[in-house]
């Protein structure tokens, strides 16, 4: 198998890469020799050490060379992304002409471009939204198998392209386990690179509208940031009560000190690792209704949700202040990430796609 996406995936960078280290890993088991090569070309001894670990061959130079050279031999190539899926899918076609050709979506692009839009009433944004439908559902209708992250797209392109094979392979997650308890915890946690637009948009409005109000009743809180952040954001959003870490490699000193993970998104699309993530180490997560999209969230339950600065702020204060509400999150969080995000579901789908491999070594 091939596998091409835009950059070497790294699990600390973003929740696609994570997702798609976890599903390498699965197919790795299961038989399949894994090669990746990223369309930037940019390889470190870094990466192919931390792919090497997955069972994964990473390869730098030219993607359409390597395809000329070993396309012939290939049972199954995995085009990551819209930005990869537009130039090499015809290729794919033609120069591996054995191979099962999959779109794996990570998450649809124009549901997220649409999003935007709306928030930001920018008309430029919504014809590329329009202009990126075109090509996604393009590009699903001539692979053979699209993957897509939650039900909710699954259901869109069912009505859109009803012809086309689509399957569910959401996010992937390992159970952590809570490890240190609600009277040894406090602060909140956002954990998301500024790179990916909805995750800058989220913190900006949670620090311009929702901390003053957290602030006024406990002055000493404090929301960390965990991701990739230009100077500029660091920059303007510093100010007391705020603490940019960047790109955090092991998240797990976070997560066992903070005592309720935000997610105020106000687009996006897919599933939000930021989501998973908090809840496999029983962090409760207090989301907006994008952020809760596909999560199979029930407020009160498992998460609490809200959509306004206002409601959002008393969410978070009362999952801050109430212990009995924060192990009930808790607990019901680890269970929504056992129930519906774990490596053994996600083997399952990919099992039927791609069958292991094992009796042919």
């Amino acid at each position: 198998m091939l596998v091409i996406d835009t950059m070497v995936p790294n699990p600390a960078r973003d929740s696609g890469s994570l997702r798609l280290c976890m599903m390498l890993q699965l197919l790795h088991r299961d038989g399949w020799h894994i090669s990746l090569l990223p369309d930037d070309g940019r390889v470190t001894s870094g990466d192919v050490a931390r792919l090497s670990a997955y069972g994964v061959h990473v390869h730098g130079g030219n993607v359409m060379a390597w395809l000329r050279e070993h396309g012939e031999s290939l049972d199954a190539i995995l085009l990551c992304r819209l930005a990869v899926a537009a130039p090499y899918l015809k290729p794919s076609r033609r120069l591996a002409p054995k191979a099962m050709c999959i779109f794996d979506t990570v998450d649809l692009h124009f549901v997220r471009e649409e999003r935007a839009a709306e928030v930001s009433g920018n008309q430029s944004m919504l014809r590329q939204s329009a202009a990126s439908r075109r090509r996604e559902l393009s590009l699903i209708r001539d692979s053979d198998v699209s993957f897509v992250v939650s039900e909710v797209e699954l259901a869109l392109l069912r009505k859109e392209v009803p012809d086309s094979k689509v399957e569910l392979v959401s996010n992937i997650h390992e159970i952590h386990g809570r490890r240190a308890p609600f009277s040894k915890r406090r602060d909140l946690l956002f954990i998301g690179g500024f790179g990916h637009p909805p995750n800058e948009d989220a913190v900006r409005w949670f620090v311009a509208d929702i901390l003053p109000l957290l602030r006024t009743r406990d002055p000493s809180i404090c929301l960390h940031v965990a991701g990739d952040i230009t100077p500029e954001a660091r920059t303007a959003l510093s100010r007391p009560g705020v603490e940019m870490h960047g790109r955090v490699d092991d998240l797990s000193e976070l997560m066992d000190h903070c005592r309720v993970s935000i997610a105020p998104l106000r687009f996006g699309a897919g599933v939000k690792g930021k989501v998973n993530m908090a809840m496999s180490y029983g962090l409760p997560v207090v989301v907006t209704s994008i952020a809760a999209e596909g999560m199979h969230l029930s407020d009160g339950h498992d998460a609490l949700i809200a959509d306004t600065a206002t409601d959002f702020a008393e969410a978070v204060w009362r999952a801050y202040c109430d212990e009995h509400l924060w192990m009930q999150l808790s607990d019901g969080g680890i269970a929504n990430v056992q129930r519906y995000f774990s490596p053994e579901l996600a083997l399952r789908t990919l099992r039927r796609i791609l069958p292991a491999k094992q009796a042919s070594q």
